[in-house]
């Protein structure tokens, strides 16, 4: 068996790791960053459901793994109706570290199956980091266009 591929990230935000925390759980303020739709249910077991924005507008679900208030949360996911990256076959892990008067967000994407899945979920990634850390430091990172990638 191959090993499985990873996305990796880190991000500096202008913001304290209770506000970061939020804008990964609250669905509101999801909202302001990612995607159309969100239900999240931040507890191990609960439900993490977005659904995405653009012609292809996919939905992304998986369930909560681990959530320490404003320190760590890890969650389950995959794409409904997803034959490479079906929903729970995929591990997202978030730590928050204070750093620098701001929050460094350290992010993990694992279990993604090809090289081609790795690079497109990391497409994605780098476009919604990008957007959250705008957003949780209190800017406006505009209307969400999506990626336009295949994922």
């Amino acid at each position: 068996m191959t090993e499985p591929f990873a996305v990796r990230r880190e991000t500096q935000i202008a913001a304290p790791r209770a506000t970061v925390f939020a804008y990964l759980t609250d669905p509101e303020k999801i909202l302001g960053w990612m995607g159309s739709d969100a239900t999240t249910e931040p507890h191990p077991g609960g439900l993490y459901l977005l659904k995405g924005i653009g012609p292809r507008g996919g939905v992304a679900r998986g369930a909560f793994r681990e959530v320490v208030p404003v320190h760590r949360l890890a969650y389950t996911f995959g794409w409904e109706g997803g034959q490479e990256v079906p929903p729970g076959s995929s591990l997202i892990e978030i730590d928050l570290i204070e750093r620098d008067g701001g929050t460094l967000l350290r992010m993990t994407h694992s279990g993604l199956p090809t090289a081609e899945q790795a690079a497109a979920h990391a497409t994605g990634w780098a476009h919604y980091m990008e957007r959250l850390t705008t957003a949780a430091a209190g800017g406006d990172p505009g209307p969400d266009r999506g990626v336009s990638n295949k994922a």
